[in-house]
Order: structure tokens, then C-alpha cells, then sequence
């Protein structure tokens, strides 16, 4: 793809996130769109958001986990970024129903940094010595290619399906836990729909942020201390409406809870 191709599809895309329509897939009209073409498609996207008044405030990995990547049928890790728009409290109401088209939430494991990690050559022990707690979360992501048909690249391009995320209200250290074992329950509506543990992403949620150091790190990009990153999905994606109450709680480290409108 060229330069105004890249720009015209992440131009399309942030038209797409503000107005709440849907594109088909960018795969289809651009058969030959690499998924390098899709992170500079991604970065421009980005740009408008900055642009329009919102800031970067960490990032996250999707597609980790085996269930989220049959449910989607994408078979590779992606990254998006966070801004602080994206971000609601404990107890804060979820406005999905004006800001996204097509949410799902997923439970997954935060990890907010003490320090700066760079790739290549990051490790498992220097994400951990990075970190100064994790937390319950839950992401809800959300797509604007049409009825989710999505390749590798249409995700990719739409920062990584990135919506809306809460953190929960306790902060543990991540040396206190056994964040590849611990077990995850989600409910929504009162009723257990899933359960997880941390190796269902990639072995464990570590290995997740490290993987996202080192990949970042290849395009000159870092963690950088005080970001928030999200880990990826424990668990099966959940389509969500408003009127629908979630909670999510993890072994050892307490839960976080979302009540959409």
C-alpha cells in the first residue's frame, strides 16, 4: 500500500470509531495489505485521536488466548494503544451504547509499570522487576469492520479492536501471585459464563508483555513507566448490551466490576 492509502483507510477508520459505522473489511478492498501496512494504518488512526484532544496512557495485546483467537479466527497476537478516553473507574457506568457498535468484554489481568521496558531482549523477570502491580480488568472490545470479519490485518489496522477498558480497585504485587495459575471467574447478570487462568494467555500473562516489549520494541517503540498494559483474554469473548452487569474476580488478587449503558 502507499502512503495516501494508508492514511485514507486510517482516516476511514477513525470516521468510522466517532460516527459509529461500520467499513467492510480492509482486507477485502486492499487484497495485498501486509500487516506492516496495518500497524501504519493503526499509527494514523492514532494520530487523529491525538489529534481530536486524547493521550496515550499505556497499551494493550489482544488475540492471546486459543478461545479468543478460534472465536475471531485469528491466529496471532496484535497490539493497540490506550488513551485516556478509552478509560473508566470501578462503579463507573460504561456508556457502550454510545460509544461503541459491536462490544464484547473480556476478562484480563492489567499491568501498570514502575519503569520503562525496551525490546529486543526483555525478558520475563525484567517485565516483572518492571512492574509495580497488576489488577483485575475488563476490556471491552469493540470493531469497526462490519460484523466482526475480520482478518489479522482489518484487526491490526483498528488498534487491535481496541473500545473501552476498567480497571478493578486493588493494586497487587505481581510477585505475590502466581499469575500463570491463577483462576478466573466472570459473571454477567448475576450467572458464572466463563472461567480462566493466566496460562490461557500464552502461558501466562508475562509472557504476554514481554512478547509486546519485544515486538514494540522492533519499531523503536517502549513501555514506558506509569503506562497501564493490558494482558489479553483469559476467557471466551462475551457480547455485551447496555442494561448488562459484569464482574470478573482472579485468584489472589481481587476483581473489577462493570454495569454497561
Amino acid at each position: 500500500m502507499n502512503k495516501q492509502q494508508i492514511q485514507a483507510c486510517g482516516d476511514a477508520l477513525f470516521k468510522a470509531m466517532t460516527s459509529r459505522t461500520t467499513l467492510r473489511p480492509l482486507t477485502e478492498t486492499y487484497t495485498d495489505i501486509s500487516i506492516d501496512d496495518a500497524y501504519h494504518i493503526s499509527l494514523r488512526m492514532l494520530e487523529q485521536r491525538l489529534a481530536a484532544g486524547e493521550r496515550v496512557i499505556g497499551k494493550k495485546i489482544g488475540v492471546t488466548s486459543k478461545a479468543v483467537q478460534n472465536m475471531l479466527n485469528v491466529h496471532q497476537p496484535d497490539f493497540g494503544y490506550l488513551t485516556d478516553k478509552m478509560a473508566y473507574s470501578q462503579g463507573e457506568e460504561m456508556p457502550i451504547s454510545q460509544l461503541l457498535m459491536q462490544p464484547k468484554a473480556e476478562g484480563e489481568i492489567a499491568f501498570i509499570l514502575k519503569k520503562n521496558l525496551m525490546g529486543p531482549g526483555i525478558t520475563n523477570a525484567d517485565v516483572l522487576a518492571a512492574t509495580e502491580c497488576v489488577m483485575p480488568c475488563f476490556e471491552v472490545v469493540d470493531s469497526r469492520i462490519e460484523n466482526w470479519q475480520i482478518k489479522i490485518q482489518d484487526t491490526v489496522a483498528d488498534n487491535a479492536s481496541c473500545g473501552l477498558f476498567v480497571l478493578g480497585d486493588s493494586a497487587v504485587d505481581p510477585r505475590k501471585v502466581d499469575l500463570a495459575t491463577c483462576g478466573m471467574v466472570v459473571e454477567k447478570n448475576g450467572s458464572i459464563i466463563s472461567t480462566g487462568a493466566g496460562a490461557a494467555a500464552l502461558g501466562s500473562p508475562v509472557n504476554c508483555v514481554a512478547w509486546l516489549a519485544n515486538t514494540l520494541g522492533a519499531f523503536g517503540i517502549g513501555l514506558k513507566a506509569g503506562e497501564v498494559i493490558l494482558s489479553g483474554s483469559l476467557v471466551p469473548l462475551e457480547p455485551v448490551v447496555a442494561g448488562d452487569y459484569m464482574r470478573v474476580s482472579i485468584g489472589g488478587m481481587g476483581s473489577a466490576s462493570v454495569r454497561f449503558v
